[in-house]
């Protein structure tokens, strides 16, 4: 099932002028918008440009409504963080000055966790932007600056060392929600499911021909090597000395035997 209430910030990477009419009506009715932070000041505070001589600021206490220390206020990296980069907020009204308005990123922050504890379901799929990559997975920003973690596990089928042989800093894609803890505000991601079933991979594949894979697990017991075929495909060959893990090798189907769910291949 998809459904989407929050976009991630700069799924929209793009910049669109805004009229003082269109803020002012955004105020009112709460909408949520989108820009470019330009500038992070002495005090912390970020500015948005919109164009048309318009500017906003997101006050230093209206950044974040989750990466927050003992002072209620988010560190100061984080505000430096998010200049050259697109975030979300609500315009929350006007500065002494007529073409400034006050806007808030902790705004969104809190309808989306609010989502997240409300309306977010397991089996969910949601857009995400891949926010960070770590040696045990990825974490993906699911909409107003809500992050889940996608374990290594969960991003293919075939096994691989690294989230950065899939993924890379900034990567749209779309993604499962596998587990949800409301209590601890945590959300656990997949993306294997969204990659095709056994039987969805193994039809475009035929016994006797000839493909190109990947070695995987090649540095287990001498029985075996596991070769990627799809991120979702793997099939087994017979270990063949000098195979190094990642290597791209021509194999040869010898048999697809689809009530087991396995495929053997031939090193050629």
């Amino acid at each position: 099932m998809e459904t989407q209430k929050f976009i991630p910030e700069g799924w929209e990477e793009n910049f669109r002028p805004v009229s003082k009419e269109y803020l002012y009506k955004a105020m009112q009715t709460g909408t949520t918008m989108q820009g470019l932070v330009k500038k992070c000041d002495a005090a912390y505070n970020l500015y948005v440009d919109f164009g048309n001589q318009l500017v906003g600021m997101i006050p230093r206490e209206e950044v974040e409504a989750v990466n927050i220390d003992e002072t209620g206020f988010p560190k100061p990296n984080i505000c430096i963080s998010k200049v050259n980069h697109y975030v979300q907020f609500k315009v929350k009204g006007i500065g002494n000055y007529d073409n400034k308005f006050i806007l808030s990123r902790k705004a969104v922050g809190e309808e989306a966790m609010d989502w997240v504890k409300n309306e977010l379901k397991e089996g969910d799929i949601v857009h995400g932007i891949v926010k960070s990559v770590q040696p045990y997975g990825a974490f993906i920003e699911i909409g107003g600056g809500i992050v889940g973690l996608l374990h290594i596990e969960d991003i293919s089928v075939a096994r691989i060392k690294s989230p950065l042989e899939r993924l890379k800093i900034g990567q749209k894609l779309q993604v499962v929600v596998k587990y949800i803890d409301r209590g601890q505000d945590r959300v656990l991601l997949s993306y294997k499911e969204l990659l095709g079933s056994w039987e969805e991979n193994a039809k475009e594949f035929e016994e006797g021909s000839v493909v190109i894979g990947i070695a995987r697990e090649v540095e287990k017991a001498k029985n075996g090597i596991f070769v990627e075929l799809k991120p979702n495909l793997v099939g087994m060959a017979e270990y063949k000395e000098g195979i190094a893990y990642g290597q791209k090798i021509n194999v040869f189907i010898k048999k697809i035997i689809p009530e087991k769910k396995k495929i053997k291949l031939i090193i050629l």
